[in-house]
């Protein structure tokens, strides 16, 4: 396994746990438009697509290169979402450092 994929699982683990916990708790605890149904389930499906990506290069799946695309492109618009947000930095951070990861994991596939 190579030192970019590894990074990559990494970086997938920290956004899906970042994701799933700022939902979980910043998210209901602010209420208003951090529980809008829209904000929500991008967030949650940035979390799912995180673990599938990180799944699927613990396999060393012939597809992680695929799952590595839609990912980037899922954790982009979950960063867009919370940074419209605001007072959301982490959130942001995790999914534009997956993103990138996962980029390069799709390049390289």
């Amino acid at each position: 396994m190579s030192p970019e994929m590894q990074q990559c699982m990494k970086d997938c683990h920290h956004c899906h746990l970042t994701c799933l916990h700022m939902a979980a708790t910043h998210c209901l605890e602010m209420g208003g438009k951090h529980v809008e149904l829209a904000h929500m389930r991008l967030m949650l499906d940035c979390a799912e697509i995180c673990q599938t990506a990180l799944n699927f290069m613990a396999r060393n799946s012939a597809q992680h290169a695929a799952v590595c695309r839609a990912c980037a492109e899922i954790c982009r618009a979950c960063a867009a979402s919370c940074e419209q947000l605001g007072d959301m930095q982490e959130c942001v951070e995790a999914c534009l450092r997956c993103a990138e990861s996962c980029e390069r994991m799709a390049a390289m596939g």
